[in-house]
């Protein structure tokens, strides 16, 4: 039995060190910092949460993570402090929001730095999860992910009658913002059968009375986080124009957890049932 423990360490090295992904270095666990909440549920889904030596705010499922240092939010990380962990690799995502400089910075000292593609899309996720299973050597576990993925994806039943839904990002009343379309929240909403409120534009802008009043939402979705940042519904009702709709006047208001709801990750199956649930 020793003997053959000692057989696969050493062929995991030597994969490590001729290949191109794997999940040791030189006989040792791989180091690895994710600075993309995603990409540290996919790492800790293919059995590799003990191999995360930092995360960015964003990881926060599963609860454990919390335990792992943190490295900060995509545009104020600093390079020195993801350095001072001495990863093997760090990862990121194409939707990170990472800057050049910090990239450029991670890139000059040495370390292996590593971009996955993600699309928010149910194709998008399931490569996603691939690419990542396949860059650490764990297809099996990534395979288990996306059946689970695709299992909760067929449970979704679409109404008959799509509602007009607004996402608003809250920080308190003096930040609210609207999403556009081909933001994660558009593209949830889509997933659920029903549609964006807003059109015309993407990303994000800010919320007005009279872009609400046009708009007319039946519901509003916000963040767990964002509707305690206003008080609740009734300091939401509050908002200029929000008592006006018809989300309003049915006090249709949605409020769910911020990363499982843009994360598009292997909870995205879960996170559309539960919206489509809250928006009945």
């Amino acid at each position: 039995m020793f003997l053959r423990k000692s057989f696969q360490v050493v062929y995991i090295a030597v994969v490590i060190c001729f290949g191109t992904a794997c999940q040791v270095l030189a006989g040792k666990p791989l180091r690895i910092v994710s600075a993309n909440g995603t990409l540290s549920e996919i790492v800790s889904g293919l059995g590799l949460e003990n191999q995360l030596v930092g995360v960015d705010v964003t990881s926060t499922y599963p609860a454990s993570l919390s335990k792992i240092p943190k490295i900060g939010h995509n545009r104020t990380i600093a390079a020195e402090g993801i350095i001072a962990l001495n990863p093997d690799v760090i990862i990121y995502t194409n939707q990170s929001m990472l800057s050049p400089t910090l990239v450029k910075q991670l890139n000059s000292s040495g370390k292996k730095v590593v971009e996955f593609k993600h699309e928010y899309t149910k194709e998008g996720v399931i490569a996603l999860i691939r690419e990542v299973g396949a860059y650490f050597n764990a297809k099996p576990q990534a395979e288990k992910m996306v059946k689970a993925l695709e299992a909760d994806l067929g449970k979704i039943v679409k109404p008959t009658l799509p509602k007009k839904l607004l996402f608003i990002y809250a920080r308190g009343t003096g930040t609210l913002m609207v999403s556009g379309t081909g933001t994660a929240l558009d593209k949830m909403f889509m997933l659920t059968g029903n549609k964006n409120a807003v059109q015309g534009f993407t990303e994000f802008k800010p919320l007005t009375a009279e872009s609400l009043l046009a708009a007319n939402p039946d519901v509003l979705v916000l963040f767990s986080s964002g509707l305690d940042s206003v008080e609740g519904p009734e300091g939401l009702l509050k908002v200029p124009g929000i008592a006006n709709t018809n989300a309003g006047r049915n006090r249709k208001i949605v409020a769910m957890d911020g990363q499982l709801l843009t994360g598009f990750g292997p909870r995205l199956g879960k996170a559309v049932m539960e919206l489509a649930q809250k928006i009945k």
